[in-house]
Formats: C-alpha cells, structure tokens, sequence
C-alpha cells in the first residue's frame, strides 16, 4: 500500500477516508455525479487541500476543472479500505451495546456482516439477537475455523475482555473493534481500535465548561 516512509498511510487519513465514503455514499443516493474538494470541504468541514493530500496516497483522482466523479471515487476509496467485499465479523457480548450494534443498518451498506453473535451468559445462549443465535463463547475458536471472519467487536465487561481477546486471536481474529473499557494485549499482528463513549463524553463536558468560563470571564480589577 502506498504511504509514508514506513510504507503505511497514517491512521487519520484511514479515518477521514471513511468519512468521504460516507458522504460519497449520501452524494450517489441523491444522484449527485461529480464534487469538487471545496464541496467537499463545505459538507464535511475538512480542508480542501487535506482531501488532496488524502488522495494523493493512493495515486491520481479526479480531473482540473471537472472534479470527481463521485462513483468512482466512492468505489476506489472502498477498494483502498477493503470494503468492496464482505467483510465477516463477529461480536462477542450479547447485551444492550451487542444488541444495537447487530441492528444497525450502516453495518450491512458497507459490507461488514456480522455472521456470529457469543456470550458466556448460559441465560442468552441458543437466544436469537435478531436473525442470529446467540453462541456460547468457548466455541469461538471452533466455530471461526469455518466462519473465518478477521474482525471482531468486543462489547464484554473489563474483567473478561482480555480472556476473550485471546480467545479471538487464537481463532484467527485479526482486527478487533473494542467497546470494553479496557487496553487490550495483543501481538503486533493484530489491530485493535479503541472506542470510549465516556472518554469522548468526557471530552465534550470539558468544552462545555471552558466555554461557560469564557463566557462569563472578566477582565481582574486592578488593586
């Protein structure tokens, strides 16, 4: 792939490339054909000349004076991440998060199928979580051997996500998407993407605050 020095794309070029096939794929449903960078610019509030940038790593796009063609574009970046295929995954944790995760739509419009749900609670087991049995977790490694998903998300307690993620791994599991509110120890052949709603939760409290701080600063009155 091309990249940087190392041969790698930088992580948050990854994460803004999916955010232009999101928009991409909003563009074809309203029979859009072709954007420009400022559009682009306009619509997802990233800097036209980092979309460019963010192209350029993966070679020539579009054409001066026209634009882009947004099918094109929309299939070449789903190329580049891998997405113009099925992507198998498998989640472990059958609860509320699991749930949620199972029915949201956007998973299935790119691609990525969830084709096992598992749970150690022997009280959801042989349970249906929408169109999937719910899976005792211990089979993991047996059941992968024939469903051969790479990716997994991790939506367990702290206590047991590390136990599971080993048990992933041992399967075969290669990318894993962790809800658990936990770092996770993994061989550097496998990728792992943290997702902290309190973290983030967190991050937009802070903001909150310091601008009601701003809002309500005055300058000090002099002795």
């Amino acid at each position: 792939m091309p990249g940087g020095s190392n041969g790698r794309v930088p992580v948050p070029t990854l994460e803004r490339l999916a955010t232009y096939l999101r928009y991409l794929v909003d563009l074809q449903h309203d029979h859009v054909e072709t954007i420009s960078s400022a559009e682009v610019e306009e619509q997802t509030g990233i800097n036209a000349a980092q979309f460019r940038k963010d192209l350029s790593y993966f070679g020539d796009f579009g054409k001066p004076g026209v634009g882009y063609n947004v099918l094109d574009l929309q299939n070449r970046i789903a190329r580049i991440l891998k997405i113009d295929q099925e992507q198998r995954v498998l989640l472990v944790g059958a609860g509320n998060l699991g749930s949620a995760l199972v029915g949201y739509p956007g998973l299935k419009e790119h691609r990525y199928n969830v084709v096992a749900v598992f749970d150690n609670n022997f009280a959801k087991i042989g349970r249906k979580l929408w169109d999937l049995e719910i899976l005792d977790v211990s089979r993991v490694v047996e059941l992968n051997s024939h469903l051969r998903a790479k990716i997994a998300i991790l939506a367990v307690p702290r206590a047991s996500a590390q136990h599971v993620t080993d048990m992933l791994i041992e399967s075969g599991v290669r990318a894993i998407l962790n809800f658990a509110p936990t770092g996770l120890r993994v061989p550097d052949s496998v990728v792992v993407r943290n997702v902290s709603f309190l973290q983030e939760l967190a991050v937009l409290s802070y903001h909150l605050s310091h601008e009601g701080q701003e809002a309500g600063s005055t300058e000090p009155a002099e002795a």
